[in-house]
């Protein structure tokens, strides 16, 4: 399985105001993405000068802030199988998964309880 990426990400319903935190920490904004999985969820990609990343995702309905593994990869399947066969399993269910033209994630949970949203990008040379 080739990881491409792996950094914190946080979830919350206070998405700005954790933004303005990593803003006043040095982090930048790189791109966002809303609307993901159809819903009023989005997600902004931070970067900060040493090349350090974190993930910050308005989620409307979360209570509580929830802090997450963001792991990138080349390949879904393989790395979705992988954990799987681990005791992880789909926070939303079944198989479920958010896909759009640029990518396909879900949240995965460790028998543990820790977790690691999963995604590949879809590139456009794949």
């Amino acid at each position: 399985m080739q990881i491409t990426t792996f950094n914190p990400m946080i979830l919350s319903k206070n998405a700005d105001d954790i933004i303005k935190l990593f803003e006043e920490l040095g982090f930048e904004r790189k791109h966002q993405k809303d609307d993901i999985d159809g819903k009023d969820i989005s997600s902004v990609r931070m970067t900060d000068a040493n090349g350090f990343h974190v993930d910050v995702a308005c989620v409307e309905s979360m209570e509580r802030d929830m802090t997450t593994m963001r792991m990138n990869v080349r390949d879904f399947d393989e790395a979705y199988d992988f954990l799987k066969s681990r005791g992880f399993k789909n926070a939303a269910g079944a198989d479920h998964r958010v896909e759009s033209a640029s990518s396909i994630s879900c949240l995965m949970i460790s028998p543990s309880g820790f977790s690691i949203q999963l995604t590949q990008h879809i590139r456009k040379d794949d």
